[in-house]
């Protein structure tokens, strides 16, 4: 995993670029999706990290305390068997606060890779709520920008998270979004979600079951 710089992109301490994310490419053929001829398959999966795909433990940034979430790990290689693309979109906004490096940022990433295999993209905010930027979720942003690295079309691509700001970003991003609801799920974001499963592996059951059409909406 080896983070792109792009001019003006911030140093490990510097302040973030308030125009653009960190994106993190992974290796081929990971992040290269399948053209799949079922058109009930995405091209591309995106997941939010904290309490989708690991524990949420805030602004971490000690690989350590780094737990992935049960099932995490069979939902994955369920997604990787069927030549799926997997990609992490997060926000990470101890950033601009202070309270993370981008050096310690990666460590996190590379453990949980580690743990759970490679992602053929990280796409991360590192801005605060109030830099206005349009890559925090629920900004599609970082929807855009990792399917841009994936080659993967935002129509055919379905976003995970636990909570509304990710279904959101997937909406306005042209994706599809399904909600994992969790202790930090709000109840009207659980009532406003198009769809929602009660654990990642069911999430992606539906995915790789179903028999409606993952692609462009009428």
């Amino acid at each position: 995993m080896s983070p792109t710089r792009k001019p003006g992109a911030a140093s490990d301490h510097g302040p973030p670029d308030a125009a653009s994310p960190w994106l993190f490419p992974g290796p081929l053929p990971a992040g290269r999706p399948a053209r799949h001829r079922d058109p009930a398959l995405p091209e591309a999966v995106l997941l939010d990290r904290d309490g989708t795909l690991v524990e949420d433990v805030p602004y971490n940034g000690d690989p350590e305390r780094v737990r992935p979430l049960p099932g995490a790990g069979p939902a994955l290689a369920a997604l990787r068997g069927r030549g799926i693309a997997v990609g992490v979109v997060s926000n990470q906004s101890g950033v601009a606060r202070g309270l993370l490096t981008r050096r310690r940022l990666v460590r996190v990433q590379q453990r949980i890779e580690s743990l759970l295999g490679p992602f053929g993209v990280w796409a991360v905010c590192p801005h605060a709520p109030a830099d206005g930027c349009g890559c925090r979720k629920p900004a599609p942003g970082l929807v855009l920008a990792a399917c841009g690295v994936l080659g993967a079309d935002p129509r055919r691509t379905v976003v995970i998270g636990d909570i509304g700001a990710d279904v959101e970003a997937a909406l306005a991003a042209g994706a599809q979004g399904i909600l994992v609801p969790t202790a930090a799920t709000l109840p009207r974001e659980t009532a406003a979600a198009p769809r929602s499963a009660p654990d990642l592996e069911s999430a992606v059951g539906l995915l790789l079951g179903r028999s409606a059409t993952v692609g462009p909406r009428p």
